[in-house]
C-alpha cells in the first residue's frame, strides 16, 4: 500500500467512529447560542487556530448572510498583536482567557480545539468559561484530558494522530456550520 492509501484508510476508520450524537448536540448549542443573541467564541492553537478561523467564517458568512438571525461568532486567534502583548507581558497561557474575560457574558459558548487535549491556554480559557456560564463545547483526542473535563460537551476523536485529529477538527466544524448552510429552517 502507498503512504496515501495508508492515510486515507485510518482517515476513513476515524471518521466512522466519530460520535454523530455529540456532534448533533453541538449543531443544538450553537442554535441557541444564534436563537438567543449569544456569543460564539472559537479558540485553538496552530492548525486548530487556523480551522478555528475558517469555522468563523462560514459561520459568521454562511450561515448567516440573509438570514433572519444571525450568528455572533468570533475567534480569539486572529490578532496576532494582542496575543503577543497577553504572551509577553503576562503568559501564553492567558492568550483566550484574558481576551475572553472582556468579552464575554453569560450563556455564551466557547469552543476549544486541542489535539493533546492539555494546550493550557485553551483548557484555562475553557474552565474559565465553565466557571462564569458559559457552555463550552471541546473537540480533542479521545480520553481522560483537561480538555474533556473543562468541556460541558466534548466530541472525542479516536486517534493520536495530530493529522488525522485536526482532519476531523476540519470536517466536524464543517458539519456544524453546513447544517445551518444546508438547512434554513435550523
Amino acid at each position: 500500500m502507498s503512504f496515501s492509501s495508508d492515510y486515507l484508510n485510518d482517515l476513513r476508520e476515524v471518521l466512522a467512529r466519530l460520535d454523530s450524537h455529540a456532534i448533533e448536540q453541538g449543531i443544538a448549542m450553537l442554535r441557541e447560542a444564534r436563537d438567543r443573541d449569544r456569543r460564539v467564541f472559537v479558540i485553538g492553537n496552530g492548525g486548530s487556530a487556523a480551522i478555528a478561523s475558517q469555522m468563523v467564517v462560514d459561520i459568521g458568512k454562511g450561515a448567516s448572510l440573509d438570514r433572519p438571525k444571525r450568528f455572533k461568532i468570533v475567534t480569539l486567534t486572529d490578532s496576532v498583536p494582542w496575543i503577543t502583548a497577553l504572551a509577553n507581558d503576562i503568559s501564553y497561557d492567558v492568550v483566550f482567557l484574558e481576551q475572553l474575560k472582556n468579552f464575554a457574558e453569560r450563556g455564551d459558548v466557547v469552543i476549544g480545539m486541542s489535539c493533546s487535549g492539555t494546550s493550557r491556554n485553551v483548557v484555562l480559557a475553557m474552565q474559565w468559561a465553565r466557571q462564569n456560564g458559559l457552555r463550552t463545547l471541546g473537540l480533542g483526542k479521545d480520553g481522560a484530558t483537561p480538555l474533556r473535563a473543562a468541556s460541558d460537551l466534548f466530541v472525542p476523536i479516536p486517534s493520536i494522530h495530530y493529522g488525522r485529529l485536526e482532519d476531523c477538527f476540519f470536517i466536524i466544524t464543517h458539519i456544524l456550520c453546513y447544517a445551518f448552510m444546508e438547512n434554513p429552517k435550523l
